[in-house]
């Protein structure tokens, strides 16, 4: 395996490494597991609050891990006593949350929202048959803008669990319209500058049809409401053997790729660490991003210069912090292989008909030892050559464990 150092690459090539950035989830910092039991972490964080502290260790200790992404209702700033539990969402604390986060060096990022938790979801929330119901979802998602108007976040990631589970349960073409009619009055109320981010998943729960079941219905609804809607990729959210880099270039293309839930997955939306099963997609999907970056076409230059990078996991028998430190880190290691492939070269042996000397070019890089040249990076950049050795040294694990206890069970996060 060829190794490099940070001398062998370009300014270019360093400067894009400095700038990545990869946005950690609220969620990803307490207790969540899977539908059948979820195993307390000593140390977990169990508010916002303590969620910001962890996302702010990560970014300390990797550099390129800036912002932290917020779930409404899960993460409204609600106070130590929970006296202000049941306030409106209007009325609590935003500001004081944004500054929180920015005294401890990181900001608040995407607000997603949530439709997908209270009982009267159970048939939908945007597709719901019932026009209360539907109502009810969009005041929730309208609301998670006013938040993003505070906190001066750029993107609402909105997914939906809506579907149907048999033949006939209701209209595919009427749940259609009315997710159609939902999506363009939330979109209506975005601040100016932000985006909608529709993500799509091609089941569960909904096992029969799902509302937003592939890339191809989340982009026919984003091309219907606007240039600030935009397509988010959630690697899980695939059936095994998809081509995910495929689906990426086709959303650059279309300028409509707005960003990633990145995670891994051996079977569905298994929320494992990013990188973990498949390496090699996860460094093809980052070639296609390079590609698009590098490319004359000014349409996807532009979508892959403005690609929201976000984590999407559930750690349910990990170390919560160390989990996280460990999946930019491998995003890192995946953007280091893809900027190492000579785009000329590839480009003349694609042209020449030579299959396997192009397949080459790719797989040298992925095959190069990028680890060395990131421990030179981070030192240059005034973080931890090791960030994994350095968390593990720290005592962070043993203060927090000792601050916050264990949670007795559960995710701890509300529905209402």
């Amino acid at each position: 395996m060829k190794h490099l150092s940070l001398a062998e690459l370009s300014p270019q090539q360093i400067a894009a490494l400095k700038s990545q950035a990869i946005e950690t989830p609220s969620w990803g910092y307490g207790n969540s597991g899977t539908r059948f039991k979820t195993f307390p972490w000593p140390g977990a964080a169990r508010t916002i609050w303590e969620k910001i502290e962890d996302a702010a260790e990560v970014h300390r200790l990797t550099g390129i891990a800036p912002s932290v992404a917020l779930h409404i209702p899960w993460d409204k700033p609600t106070k130590a006593d929970g006296s202000d539990r049941g306030a409106p969402v209007s009325e609590l604390d935003w500001a004081g949350l944004a500054k929180f986060a920015t005294d401890r060096g990181v900001r608040l990022g995407a607000i997603n929202s949530n439709t997908f938790q209270s009982d009267v979801y159970k048939l939908g929330s945007l597709a719901h048959p019932d026009a209360a119901v539907r109502e009810k979802a969009v005041a929730h998602m309208k609301e998670c803008c006013a938040i993003m108007e505070i906190t001066g976040s750029a993107e609402l990631s909105v997914w939906l669990a809506d579907g149907t589970n048999y033949a006939g349960q209701d209209s595919i073409r009427g749940r259609k319209h009315r997710v159609r009619e939902a999506l363009s009055e939330v979109y209506s109320s975005l601040p100016s500058g932000s985006r909608m981010l529709v993500e799509y998943k091609f089941f569960e729960p909904a096992f029969y049809f799902t509302d937003l079941f592939d890339w191809g219905a989340a982009l026919t609804h984003c091309l219907a409401l606007g240039p600030n809607a935009q397509v988010l990729v959630d690697l899980g959210h695939h059936a095994p053997g998809t081509n995910i880099e495929a689906i990426v270039s086709f959303l650059l293309d279309e300028g409509r790729l707005g960003g990633f839930h990145f995670n891994a997955r051996r079977y569905a939306d298994d929320d494992l660490i990013v990188g973990t099963t498949n390496p090699y997609e996860l460094f093809l999907i980052y070639v296609e991003i390079v590609s698009a970056l590098n490319s004359e076409d000014r349409v996807a230059k532009d979508a892959a210069s403005k690609i929201a990078y976000m984590i999407d996991q559930s750690h349910n028998i990990e170390p919560k912090v160390e989990a996280m430190v460990q999946s930019v880190l491998n995003c890192q290691e995946a953007f280091a292989k893809a900027l190492l492939v000579d785009q000329e070269a590839l480009r003349a042996k694609q042209i020449a008909g030579d299959v396997l000397g192009a397949h080459r070019e790719l797989y040298q890089a992925f095959q190069t030892d990028v680890r060395p040249l990131l421990a030179e990076l981070r030192e240059e950049m005034g973080v931890p050559a090791d960030p994994i050795a350095a968390h593990r040294s720290s005592g962070y694990n043993d203060k927090i464990a000792s601050e916050r206890g264990s949670a007795d069970s559960g995710s701890g996060y509300p529905t209402e």
